[in-house]
């Protein structure tokens, strides 16, 4: 989906895959006939925006065959979808039964993490409709904190200039300009906006940039505006931004309230849990381990890294952080100009949600989606934006 900035300037809506995932080239075709091209109908649009999600064997066979890499292509325009932006986080397993902390691997001090980008880059730069000249891939933010010493930091910091160089020559190659945006996410080495402009700031390089998600922004408790004002000062270029929403529990210490956030305590994904206290931010790594007698404190609210249904808050005594992703998108593209150009919807867990809040069909998944967009598309239009053809 394409919208008109008050600018002048067009800002592009998706939304990401990684909720159907894949690890072949004959899966991705399979998700683009049977969730993608559905969720465009119901929307009623004739081109819909996809954030693909692309695991290593399928990058792989993409970049190493071209008739693949264009019938990919054919594909995506015969059922009006288009790609602006890749979904570079997960390299491989993301449908396993459980995924927890493997998402993190490989890291950006392993070789193979600069390898599967640079692929990523190479596909992105065919996949890009003729009228866009500029795409983006998410990644993550470096490397899970625990054995993140100096030296695969300095790995790390040269992997990323590689990759700036190789980004270099691409656009040089095909005139098409891509960057990458490391995703702050709650346990790592960036785990907040915060911790993100040093590492930034030393790369130097403005292909090199930031994925604002606002369920992550909202789990470390991070006042949107304060944060984004700090990465425009800072000039860090804010490559995209993943909308999601974060689970928000405002009293913990009620055991009916305990009870609720337990049904969302499931084995598949990490779930980091947050709380802001007077000493500053506590977490643990995942819901459970919050829920296990007294590991975090629970005077203050707690938020959870779980991306629930931005249209479909759970029920009370729960709810959402949805008022963080609208005040983050007011801000981002709300100004005279925007902040970035790619919006991409990422509630990658409708199957991780409690039983009875998870989809059963193919239809219902559809449905769930396009009603995220339908939020997402009125926010936007809320805030001047022009919904394009």
């Amino acid at each position: 989906m394409r919208f008109r900035h008050p600018d002048g300037s067009t800002v592009h809506l998706a939304y990401c895959t990684n909720v159907h995932p894949a690890e072949t080239l004959d899966g991705v075709l399979a998700q683009l006939r049977d969730h993608c091209e559905p969720v465009r109908r119901r929307l009623g649009r004739d081109r819909l925006g996809i954030g693909l999600w692309l695991a290593r064997d399928a990058a792989h066979t993409l970049v190493t065959d071209p008739s693949a890499l264009r019938g990919l292509r054919t594909e995506l325009e015969r059922r009006g979808l288009e790609v602006v932006t890749l979904n570079g986080f997960p390299y491989e397993g993301f449908g396993a039964e459980e995924v927890k902390y493997r998402v993190y691997q490989p890291d950006w001090a392993d070789p193979e993490r600069l390898a599967h980008t640079t692929d990523l880059a190479r596909v992105l730069a065919q996949l890009l409709p003729d009228d866009v000249t500029e795409g983006s891939i998410s990644t993550l933010p470096l490397a899970w904190r625990t054995a993140y010493d100096q030296e695969r930091a300095t790995a790390a910091h040269t992997a990323l200039t590689t990759l700036a160089e190789r980004l270099d020559a691409l656009h040089e190659l095909t005139g098409r300009s891509l960057r990458i945006g490391l995703e702050p996410e709650p346990g790592c080495t960036v785990e907040t906006i915060s911790d993100a402009r040093a590492p930034l700031t030393a790369i130097g390089h403005d292909r090199i940039g930031i994925c604002v998600d606002t369920c992550h922004l909202a789990t470390s408790f991070e006042d949107p505006h304060t944060a984004l004002d700090a990465l425009t000062q800072a000039r860090v270029p804010i490559v995209k931004s993943q909308l999601s929403a974060a689970l928000h529990a405002e009293h913990p210490h009620l055991p009916e309230v305990r009870a609720a956030l337990a049904a969302f305590d499931e084995p598949r994904f990490l779930h980091q849990t947050r709380t802001l206290t007077a000493a500053g931010l506590r977490g643990t790594d995942d819901l459970g381990e919050a829920l296990a007698g007294d590991a975090l404190p629970d005077a203050s609210p707690w938020r959870a890294h779980f991306h629930v249904p931005l249209h479909a808050a759970p029920a009370a005594p729960l709810t959402s952080t949805l008022p963080v992703l609208r005040a983050a998108l007011t801000h981002l593209v709300g100004g005279p100009h925007p902040l970035t150009h790619h919006l991409e919807v990422e509630t990658y867990t409708w199957q991780a949600l409690p039983p009875e809040l998870r989809p059963r069909a193919r239809a219902q998944l559809a449905d769930g989606i396009a009603a995220e967009l339908t939020l997402a598309r009125d926010l936007l239009t809320d805030l001047g934006l022009k919904e394009l053809p």
